[in-house]
Formats: structure tokens, sequence, C-alpha cells
């Protein structure tokens, strides 16, 4: 008996070819590469791993193969497999070693494996390589460059840092990456000035690099803080292109249905972070006979974290969302039929800005995450309160305002550690001590120039300072030095578990604010501990922010009209304890019956405001955010922010907005806005 063979095609016949082809050198790099493209688009990604292999394999004398190597370890690293991509990418590299975009790879490779110090080596090889600039090399140098920085950064290596970005700010200036960055890292740093035009970098250059979060530590400006916000979301989010591949729902009829309204929180920070503390009581205490709560997590993996454990436990539905892309978060957020969506992160790290430009809800809202306006067309509302949008400043928001009692959850239960002798703290026992926990960032030179008169003037006093880098901590002191004080009246507070930093707020007398970015949960922690916060209330959100907190313990007595008013009240605390100790004890008094830890009146507030939005919603009277004018805005913010005007009142500051308007009406009409420029002109 004979067996006949099979006469069924072989399926992988056309793939054995192709291997056929590249071992005998008849299959050309343009083949290979499109081959590999359409395997790895067929989800083939194996067989397109396997064509490079022997493709390689046997064409090791083509001029090109570097190139090859380079899409190999694409395909790999689309596979998982790690070593394999720096394997062959160290080949590309070897083969071509000006071979940019391998550098750049090679180095990302590195970084993710942990070996940061590795990377920076490799992408420095490549820079150094490149000092001599040709335009085919100039975006790999300019990328290596910033990698460095970040990755500098990252790691605390700040000096260095700031060096390569710099750099990379003067081979390409009209780029702001690395300028935004260059400027974060000299706001940290304490550097003054904060910007340093040069023959290739102008002070505009520096305007426009900066973030709107940088903004607000620079100046009390929120017209272009919202202009800012406005460019930055139009330019990085801007409309989805694939905007009609999401099936919006309509509006649902919730009011008089029984049913419950869907409320979304979206945040990268429900876990160990100032937001996580501040929310994890308000989500707790949510009516859920009234509102479900669904939270959206897009922040890295938190396993261990028991602030997030908490706020899962909390909610009704936990969705985790970071590994989604943009389009399917937003159809998530749609099949959960979601009424109120809420935006937690604003421009913050690990923002997913993009998936609210899906509109994947019929109302979105602005509130607890971000100091500011999102200058977006998709933020409806806003939810601050009355200390920092009072309703005359209401123009600098893009969004309708709302109003809570205060803007600052406190989550009552946090842990606090004993708390600790002056002497553990690392303070001296009988002195004065005025205190500022707020980061480096917010600290500008007027603001130190100030704390140093107060110091001048209340000899024996010291200041007490969360700690930065010991370059910045040490550059404190010199300048401390210069201004006549001794740098031993400067004490720094290193890192503390929370528990143990909340335990040792309460050890100083008074706590300096900073301006014109103040203290948020910072201060809601230091008055909470019964320590007395000043403040100076300016203009924008971020300066304000504070005076709503202290005024909601119960002390605004203790906000400030001005920085004159601030060092007086600063100095004549210092002189007079039994005022600062009336000052405590209110604190004590009302811990327990204001504003600032009334939790079940925010969370019951909050779910009125939800229900308000959603009847506006079923009326089809949703508002439309108001966006005329924002570049108009913006060139004029630009120029008069690089003035440097550290404060002053809000009728100066309009005047010098309406003169700026009226100038360019002049040049060219500009159309009416409801801020500075109404319809009857704004001369």
């Amino acid at each position: 008996m004979t067996v006949s063979p099979s006469s069924a095609p072989d399926p992988n016949a056309p793939f054995l070819h192709l291997l056929l082809r590249a071992r005998t050198q008849q299959l050309s790099l343009a083949d290979l590469f499109q081959t590999a493209e359409t395997l790895s688009g067929a989800g083939q990604t194996t067989a397109a791993i396997e064509l490079y292999k022997t493709w390689i394999a046997f064409n090791d004398a083509n001029p090109l193969l570097h190139l090859a190597y380079f899409n190999y370890a694409v395909s790999l690293s689309k596979a998982g497999d790690v070593t394999g991509t720096l394997h062959a990418l160290r080949a590309a590299v070897r083969m071509s070693p000006l071979f940019g975009q391998a550098h750049i790879n090679l180095g990302r490779t590195l970084e993710d494996c942990g070996l940061t110090g590795q990377a920076v080596q490799q992408w420095r090889t490549f820079a150094d390589a490149t000092a001599e600039v040709t335009p085919d090399r100039l975006g790999n140098r300019l990328l290596a460059l910033q990698h460095i920085g970040r990755v500098l950064e990252g790691t605390g290596h700040l000096e260095e840092a700031e060096a390569a970005l710099w750099q990379a700010m003067e081979l390409q200036p009209s780029r702001t990456e690395a300028a935004q960055h260059w400027i974060s890292l000299r706001m940290r740093q304490c550097k003054w000035p904060v910007i340093a035009p040069s023959i290739h970098l102008t002070t505009r250059h520096f305007m426009d690099a900066m973030s709107a979060m940088s903004i607000a530590c620079y100046a009390d400006d929120p017209l272009f803080q919202m202009a800012k916000a406005h460019r930055y979301c139009r330019q990085t989010v801007g409309r989805p292109a694939d905007l009609a591949a999401l099936e919006r729902k309509p509006v649902r009829q919730r009011t008089g249905s029984g049913e419950r309204l869907r409320i979304g929180y979206v945040s990268s920070d429900l876990r160990q972070h100032a937001v996580g503390f501040a929310l994890s009581e308000v989500l707790e205490l949510h009516d859920k006979s009234s509102v479900e709560i669904f939270a959206y997590y897009c922040g890295d993996p938190a396993p261990i974290d028991q602030t997030q454990a908490r706020i899962r436990q909390a909610v009704d539905h936990w969705r985790d969302i970071a590994t989604l892309s943009d389009i399917d978060a937003a159809r998530q957020i749609v099949a959960d039929e979601i009424d109120i969506l809420i935006d937690v992160n604003g421009y913050t790290k690990h923002a997913r800005t993009k998936i609210f430009a899906y509109r994947p809800a019929p109302v979105i809202v602005n509130f607890c995450g971000y100091p500011g306006t999102m200058g977006s067309p998709y933020h409806q509302y806003m939810i601050a309160d009355g200390t920092i949008v009072p309703p005359e400043n209401e123009l600098y928001y893009t969004e309708k305002v709302l109003r809570i009692a205060c803007n600052q959850p406190v989550d009552r239960k946090r842990t606090v550690s004993p708390r600790p002798g002056r002497t553990a703290a690392g303070l001296p026992e009988d002195a004065f001590v005025f205190a500022s926990f707020n980061g480096m960032q917010k600290v500008t030179a007027a603001c130190f120039a100030r704390w140093m008169t107060i110091l001048a003037a209340t000899p024996g006093s010291v200041l007490w300072l969360l700690a930065g880098d010991d370059v910045a901590n040490e550059r404190l002191r010199m300048l401390a030095q210069e201004a006549g004080i001794a740098p031993d009246r400067l004490i720094f507070a290193g890192k503390a578990v929370n528990p143990d930093h909340l335990a040792r707020i309460g050890l100083a007398d008074l706590f300096l604010d900073t301006f014109p970015y103040g203290a948020h949960s910072t201060a809601a922690d230091a008055v909470t501990q019964g320590l007395p916060v000043l403040t100076i209330a300016g203009k924008s959100f971020s300066s304000r922010f504070c005076a709503s907190i202290v005024t909601a313990a119960g002390i605004p007595d203790m906000v400030c009209s001005d920085p004159d008013d601030y060092v007086r009240k600063a100095i004549a605390f210092a002189e007079d304890p039994a005022g600062l100790s009336a000052v405590r004890d209110a604190l004590e008094r009302q811990r327990e019956s204001c504003a600032l830890r009334d939790m079940p009146a925010l969370a019951r507030r909050l779910e009125a405001l939800f229900w308000q939005m959603q009847g506006d919603a079923e009326r089809g009277e949703t508002p439309v955010p108001d966006l005329r004018n924002l570049d108009v805005y913006y060139e004029i913010g630009a120029e008069l922010a690089a003035e440097g005007i550290e404060y002053e009142d809000d009728a100066a500051y309009r005047a010098r907005y309406r003169g700026q308007l009226a100038a360019l009406d002049d040049f060219a009409p500009i159309p009416p806005d409801s801020r500075l420029w109404p319809a009857t002109g704004g001369r």
C-alpha cells in the first residue's frame, strides 16, 4: 500500500519564498522594508523578525546594512525582545557611528532598562560627534541633548541638565521644549534672573517657552496665563483627526427620572499625591443614592498604594485607562454613559487632555488638579470658590465658574505622627521660626528679598524651608549672606514621610507664603496643624488659592493686601507673641467647624453643582467657552510679563492691557470680546 502525498498548497510557501530570496540576496532593501512592514501591519511581527534576521545574515556586505539592523530593532522592540533590540541597535551604531536615530533609540532602550547612566552616555556620544552640525543631523542632535537634559533632571543632576538644555536651546531657538525645561530647572534651583537672553535667544523666546505653570510662578498675570493655556491646548492637544470615529451620546434625561447622575473623575493622581489625599474623603462622602462615581486612573501603576486602595473602595467603578489610547479611553467613558466628566489633571504631569478633546461626555469640568483655566473649547465649567475667583475676576477664565465654599478638599482621616521636639527637627528651641514649605520653584527673587527684610528686622529668628538639592540650598545661604543675614539662619527640612511631615509642621511659629504662586495643599496642611499662614492675595488663581484656604480656616486677617503689608505683618507677629497666639487659638477653636474641614457640606455642594450642570445640559444651556481674542491677549501678555512687574493692583493691571489693546486696535481693529475690549470700544 502506498500513500500519495497531499496536493494541498503549503500556506507558508509565500513566506518561505521570501526567506529564500533573502538568503540568495535577491530581496532588495526596499522590498525588505516594505514586506516586513506589511507583515507587522498584519500582526505577523514574528515573521517580520525572522525575515530581517535572515536578510541580515546573508546580506552582510550591503552598504546599508545598518538600516536593516535599525528596522530589525524596531520589530524586536514591538515584540518585547529588549535584549535583541539592544544587540541590533548597537550593531547599527557600530556600522554607522553617526546614525542619529539609532543612538536615540539605543539610549531610550537603555533608559527603559533602568540604565540611565548608559543612556546619557549614548546620547552624549552622538552629541559630541555632531558638534559640527549639518542639517541632516540637527534634529537628532537636538533630540539627544533634550533627552540628556530630561534624564539628568529626573535623576537630580540639575546643573548638568541645565547645560545640556542650553545647548539644545541655542541649537534651535524656535523649538520651545528645551527652553521650557531649562526655565523650570532654573526656578527649582532659585537661579535668578530665571531667564537669560543671549544673542541666540530673546526674551520673547523665553516667554513663548514658559508653560502656563511656570508663568504662574513668574508673573501674577491671569490674562496671559489664560492665553498661554489656550495656545498650549490648540498647539499640543488640538482637535483629534479621528473625531468622527467616536460616536457621542446625546444628553440623557436624568432630572426627575429617579436615576443617579453618572460622574467621572479622570486623574493620574488618585494615589499618594496631594490630589489623592485631597479627594479621598470627598469620594467616600458622595451620596451614592444621588450620584454614581466612576474613577478613571491614567497614572503610573501603584499596586501597594494605600491611598489608591482607599479611593478604589470609595468609588462605584474603577477604570485603569493608563494603557488605553486616547480614543479607546474616550470610548470607555461613552460606554459608561458618563453625564459629568471631571478633569482633575489640567495641564499637569501625565495629563490625558486629548481624551477630553473627543467630548466623551455632555459636560466637562475643570476641578481640583490645576490652578487656572484650561483655555480649551471643551471644558465648559470650572469649580472654584469666591475667594479664588470673585465675580469681577471671571473674565480671566474661559469656563463658566461655579463655586464651592473652599476649593481645597482635605482628608480629615490622614495619619499624623506624634509631634517631635524642635531639636529633633533641627530647629533652635527658643528662636522665632518662620517657615515656608512650598517647592523652591515658587520662591522668586522678590519673595526671597522680602524674607530677608523680615529676618533683618527680627534678630534671632530663623527661616525653615523645604530643602531643594544641595546646590540650591547653598545658593540660598549665599544670597542670605549677601543680604546681611547669617547663612545659618536658613534651616532646611529634608524629605519625610507624610505623617512625619504633618507632625513637624506645627513646630514653626508662622508660615510665610510665596508669591505669585502660593501654597495650596501645603497651606491646608499648615493650618490644620495649627500653624498660622500669612499670604498675599493677587489676581490669578495660583496667587489667591492660599487666601482661600486661610479664609476658609477662619483667619481671613492673615490675607495681606500687598507685599508691603505682608512684611509689616510678619514682623509684627514676631514681635507680638500674644497676637500670634490669638491666631493659633482661633485656628484650634474653629478647626472642626470651619469651612475648610466641612467635607460633608463640600460633597453635598459638589453634587448640587453636578445636578445644576445636568439641568443646564438637558435644557440646551451648557455654556460655550469664551475664546475670543486670546491670541491678542497672548501677544500683549508676552510683552508685559517680560517687564517683570511683580505686583500691581487690579486697576493698574487692567489699564496696562487696555492701553496695549487700544494701540493694537489703532493699527488693525480688534473685534469686541467680553473681557477688556467690549463692543463699545476699550478706550
